[in-house]
């Protein structure tokens, strides 16, 4: 519905979204609370509005090798000198294994790396990553605590080393139905070399399948993952290091292209739309916010765009949020 809802506020009521929806225990990503209260060690999400963790002690959501690892770390943290009251973690599931990204209040002894070292060879972590309690990824201030093996996942059979708390879709299932909508809501006409702009490409989910339809230049403002999409070295990709919010892609830089794709931040793409709007090139976005999914595709449409087809893709389970696929097309020009 919320989906149906974006496209009434774009005054489009003839496209249907075509639903695809992933299955339960299939989360691959996880960002958690922690808090020592005396000798107890609360792993879990905050109740809304609130500083309070809800400890999780089952999970229907998430893969079976993360919520064994939330079950893992409990005992590991209640000997870690570097928790002293409050942290958080954020694992990714990887190809190479689950991916800790670990955040607390004091820095990390020797006896702690010793700890989450056993932890890693335990249940099969490539690395263990550390940063400060109030950091944040990108900011350089993280260090590895343990590190047995690269970090690894595949987009597209390219192997990619993902950084420490990289942005991933929430489930592979769910990368695999943007990933396949993405590629059906190309042109159909497009030429085999043709170009392909891709915006906010992240690590490279979505860049490496379309490299299979056309040569891709992959914008990416986040340094850690501009540099995870540049190592992979896909021939068909020429990746950019740009900050799409402050310096937007220029009408002129469009030109001639076979197809946008972009895959905004939460917060959709308003800066990057003038440009669009006036690129005569056909655009597919990707949203996780249909607010924003309406407020930028307005944006298509008052220019002369319309909307070609739709795929919303549910792998939010028991949750408000909803991914979708929007293939917008330039009107033909009247003769």
């Amino acid at each position: 519905m919320q989906v149906i809802d974006a496209l009434r506020r774009m005054d489009v009521s003839a496209a249907t979204p075509i639903l695809a929806r992933t299955p339960p225990a299939a989360r691959r990503r996880m960002d958690l609370a922690i808090r020592r209260e005396g000798p107890v060690i609360r792993i879990g999400l905050h109740r809304r509005r609130s500083r309070e963790i809800v400890d999780m002690h089952s999970c229907p959501v998430l893969h079976p090798k993360l919520f064994a690892l939330v079950q893992a770390l409990r005992p590991v943290l209640q000997r870690l000198t570097g928790l002293r009251r409050e942290g958080s973690a954020v694992v990714n599931l990887l190809d190479s294994g689950p991916d800790l990204l670990l955040r607390t209040d004091a820095p990390l002894t020797a006896g702690d790396r010793v700890l989450l070292t056993a932890l890693a060879n335990a249940h099969g972590l490539p690395r263990i990553s550390w940063e400060p309690g109030q950091a944040r990824g990108g900011t350089g201030l993280t260090e590895p605590a343990c590190s047995l093996r690269p970090a690894t996942t595949s987009f597209n059979a390219v192997v990619t080393t993902i950084p420490p708390g990289a942005f991933l879709q929430a489930s592979r299932e769910g990368e695999a139905a943007i990933v396949a909508a993405v590629l059906a809501a190309l042109p159909a006409s497009m030429a085999a070399k043709a170009r392909i702009i891709e915006l906010f490409a992240g690590t490279g989910s979505i860049t490496h399948a379309l490299a299979t339809r056309g040569r891709v230049q992959a914008y990416e403002g986040d340094t850690a993952a501009y540099g995870a999409l540049r190592r992979a070295a896909n021939p068909r990709v020429l990746a950019t290091q740009r900050d799409l919010a402050r310096q937007p892609l220029q009408a002129a830089e469009l030109k001639g292209a076979g197809a946008i794709v972009l895959d905004p931040p939460h917060g959709g793409a308003l800066a990057q739309m003038p440009a669009l709007a006036v690129s005569g090139v056909p655009i597919v976005y990707v949203s996780c916010n249909p607010a924003a999914l309406a407020r930028d595709g307005r944006v298509l449409l008052q220019a002369g765009y319309q909307v070609a087809s739709v795929a919303a893709i549910d792998q939010f389970l028991w949750s408000a949020r909803v991914e979708s696929v929007v293939a917008f097309r330039p009107r033909a020009p009247l003769r």
